[in-house]
């Protein structure tokens, strides 16, 4: 079954990228793997799959203690300062940074370390009370102060989209972020890439596919429901 939810989730991605003139090279499908077990991590592994995404950070450690090396871990839950010593190192990418404060630390730890970081600027696009993010008025300022920490390098931007029925609805918002990119892109900002745009989910991620994400974010399409612990 998660196989071939991998290959429907491919398939779409594909058709996307063909409706929207992108190569689907371009495009990382990141299985959100949250509240799955190691074994269903496995399918995916044993399908292809090298990309995964764990909100929680002691998810996130634990599930890369005993599974393959060469998994490459998101972190693309928001992320509290005091938990930060236990992503570094071993998420290949940090997804959800959005405060100088939180930069900060995964910068101390970083150094500490002798290792350079690659993170994401989260942006609450949508400008959601409910969601983490810094606003796009904000962004380019936070990126600044960011690119000057050692031991970050920004690979470009992340947004979570509302929860909606119709992912048309969401188009709006992930062609803001696109634009977001480009505008910050062209400033050449020393230490700053704007490359990576992650952005789309189960619900909508072919129009984010459509409108330029780079990387798509997709649990419940591969995995089924999420179980959590009763």
């Amino acid at each position: 079954m998660t196989g071939d939810n991998i290959d429907i989730v491919a398939k779409n991605i594909q058709a996307a990228c063909g409706r929207a003139g992108r190569e689907s090279k371009d495009v990382t499908l990141i299985a959100v793997s949250k509240t799955k077990p190691v074994s269903a991590i496995m399918e995916a592994y044993e399908h292809g799959i090298r990309e995964f995404g764990e909100n929680k950070v002691q998810e996130l450690t634990q599930k890369a203690e005993v599974l393959p090396k060469d998994i490459r871990w998101h972190m693309i839950g928001h992320l509290q300062r005091n938990k930060v010593k236990y992503v570094v190192g071993k998420a290949a990418l940090i997804h959800s940074v959005d405060s100088v404060r939180l930069a900060e630390e995964i910068s101390r730890k970083a150094v500490k370390k002798k290792i350079s970081v690659s993170i994401l600027i989260e942006v609450n696009i949508a400008g959601e009370d409910s969601k983490f993010g810094v606003s796009p008025g904000e962004t380019e300022a936070l990126i600044r102060e960011i690119a000057k920490l050692p031991g970050i390098h920004i690979e470009g931007l992340m947004t979570i989209a509302p929860y909606v029925d119709d992912a048309e609805e969401n188009r709006q918002y992930f062609s803001a972020l696109k634009q977001l990119s480009v505008d910050i892109k062209r400033k050449n900002i020393d230490n700053v890439n704007m490359d990576v745009l992650s952005m789309g989910m189960t619900g909508d991620y072919m129009v984010a596919v459509e409108e330029g994400a780079s990387y798509v974010r997709v649990g419940t399409g591969i995995f089924g429901e999420r179980q959590y612990p009763v």
